[in-house]
């Protein structure tokens, strides 16, 4: 029994040891880690400013900024790992990623789906930043497209984040595409309104309205008539961003 105990006890005393050994090089790696978080920033800011001029795509710009803010932490993480850990080798590390990389591909699927969803809508901008976009029932202004997610503040002050993979692969409806857009304005006036009088009167009103495009013409059409009532329609054009969330038929 005693000897089980001083075998415990050399143990311990030997991975204390090891413990105490390894402290100056866990330490260096922990400040590593901060110079890295340091120079991520310092990094991001560089490539933001070098580009400022140079690209003038701001998904573009974002993508570069964002893959040289992860570039740089990966470089930083494994010159961590190396210092904590000196008996590993970069070529460890890529080994050790490479036997992972089935499991991981497994447990991370949804995250890499994104991580590639994100690269392709920044590379292929189907939208940019500060587009009102319609994507599963949200519509708003785009705020960031990242590597996982997009973010769009909607209309009523909600902030929505959306995964790339769900937008990548859904319809999406640009509201600010173009340098103009239509909206159909449904009205239902009573039966006995004179249409020609309405039709009139509709269409003087709106070719008034600040923001209302003189060409093409505002129209009013009548859409039916139905339990009692005369349903018409009122089509006009302005900017996109003046849209307001009327039925649309482009």
């Amino acid at each position: 029994m005693g000897a089980i105990i001083q075998q415990i006890q050399t143990s311990l005393l030997n991975l204390l040891g090891q413990a105490i050994e390894a402290m100056p090089s866990i330490a260096a790696a922990v400040v590593v880690i901060v110079l890295t978080n340091t120079a991520a920033k310092f990094v991001s800011l560089a490539v933001s400013a070098a580009t400022q001029q140079t690209v003038k795509s701001l998904s573009l710009r974002s993508l570069l900024v964002q893959i040289a803010f992860a570039l740089t932490w990966a470089a930083g993480s494994s010159i961590a790992c190396v210092i904590a850990f000196p008996a590993l080798r970069p070529g460890d590390i890529i080994g050790l990623l490479g036997l992972g990389s089935v499991a991981v591909s497994f447990a991370f699927q949804d995250i890499f789906k994104n991580f590639l969803a994100g690269i392709l809508m920044l590379l292929h901008e189907p939208f940019q930043l500060g587009d009102q976009i319609v994507v599963e029932g949200f519509e708003g202004t785009v705020e960031e497209i990242s590597m996982r997610s997009t973010q769009i503040m909607t209309y009523q002050g909600e902030r929505v984040i959306v995964p790339n993979a769900i937008v990548f692969t859904n319809s999406v409806r640009v509201l600010t595409a173009m340098p103009h857009r239509r909206t159909d304005l449904p009205l239902i006036l009573d039966y006995d309104t004179e249409p020609s009088l309405a039709i009139e009167t509709l269409v003087k009103a709106i070719s008034e309205v600040e923001g209302v495009f003189s060409q093409p013409t505002p129209e009013v059409d009548i859409s039916g008539l139905n339990d009692g009532s005369l349903h018409l329609i009122v089509r006009y054009w302005t900017l996109p961003e003046l849209f307001t969330g009327a039925t649309d038929k482009n």
